[in-house]
C-alpha cells in the first residue's frame, strides 16, 4: 500500500509550480527526480491518492506521468523557437479557458517547464529592456 498524497494522482497530475519563494528553483527536475523512489513498487499495490479513487498500477501511472511531462517539456520548447514569457506559453501548454485561479497554477507550471529547460541547456533565458523575462530555444 502507498499513500501517494497529491505526488500520484490517478487521474490528473500534480500541479508542479515554480512559487514566489523560489522564483529560480527547478521544482520539474525535483518532482521528475522523485517519482524514482517509488520503483520498486509493483503493479499490484494499493495507491492512495489524496484526490480521486483508489488505484493500482502505479508502474503505469509513473510513465503515463514521465510521457506528460515528456509531451509538455516538447510544446513548451517549441512554443520558444522565438523569445516567450512563461504568460505567452501558458495558452500553448493550456488549450482551455482558465479562471484566475487555474491561471496562476497554470502560469507557475509554465515557469517550472521552462526552468528545466533552461537546466538543461535546451533554452535560453533573455531579460528584455523591459524586464520581462523571456526564454528562447538555445
Amino acid at each position: 500500500m502507498l499513500i501517494s498524497g497529491d505526488q500520484v494522482l490517478p487521474r490528473i497530475t500534480t500541479n508542479v509550480s515554480v512559487w514566489p519563494d523560489q522564483p529560480w528553483g527547478d521544482p520539474l527536475r525535483l518532482y521528475l527526480e522523485s517519482l524514482d523512489r517509488f520503483r520498486g513498487i509493483g503493479a499490484d499495490a494499493l495507491v492512495l491518492p489524496a484526490h480521486g479513487l483508489p488505484f493500482r498500477g502505479l508502474p503505469e501511472r509513473l510513465a503515463e506521468l514521465r510521457t506528460h511531462h515528456a509531451a509538455r517539456l516538447a510544446e513548451a520548447l517549441d512554443a520558444i523557437a522565438e523569445p516567450r514569457s512563461a504568460a505567452d506559453v501558458v495558452p500553448i501548454l493550456f488549450r482551455r479557458e482558465l479562471d484566475s485561479h487555474q491561471l496562476g497554477f497554470a502560469l507557475g507550471e509554465a515557469l517550472a517547464h521552462l526552468h528545466l529547460l533552461e537546466a538543461d541547456g535546451r533554452a535560453a533565458r533573455v531579460v528584455g529592456a523591459d524586464g520581462v523575462h523571456r526564454f528562447r530555444k538555445a
